[in-house]
C-alpha cells in the first residue's frame, strides 16, 4: 500500500485556515514561524548541520534545535550572532498592516 505525501501547504489552506480562531491564532504566531523559516533556509543553503552552527557560534547544537523548533525566543543579540555566523545581514521590518 503506497502513503500519499501530506502537502501542509495544501492542508493548511484547504481545511486548517478556514477555522477563523484557528486562523486568527496562526496569524500571531506568523513572525515566529517567518524567523525560523529564514533561519532554517540558510543554514540548509549553506549545507550547514546544526552542530556545525553551534559550533560558529559558540553555543551547543540543542541550543540550534529549540531556535529551530520554536520553542526558543531567542535576544536580538543571540539573531544578530546567529546572522553573523550564517553570513548574513540581520533586517528587521514593521510593516504597515
Amino acid at each position: 500500500m503506497k502513503r500519499k505525501h501530506l502537502d501542509f501547504k495544501k492542508y493548511k489552506k484547504e481545511v486548517f485556515l478556514k477555522d477563523r480562531e484557528v486562523k486568527a491564532e496562526y496569524e500571531k504566531l506568523q513572525p515566529e514561524f517567518a524567523v525560523i523559516e529564514a533561519i532554517l533556509k540558510a543554514r540548509m543553503e549553506r549545507k550547514l548541520t546544526q552542530k556545525k552552527l553551534a559550533v560558529r557560534l559558540k553555543t551547543k547544537q540543542s541550543a540550534i534545535s529549540r531556535l529551530e523548533s520554536g520553542t526558543a525566543n531567542p535576544s536580538l543579540n543571540f539573531l544578530k550572532r546567529l546572522a553573523e555566523a550564517l553570513d548574513s545581514h540581520l533586517e528587521i521590518r514593521l510593516v504597515p498592516k
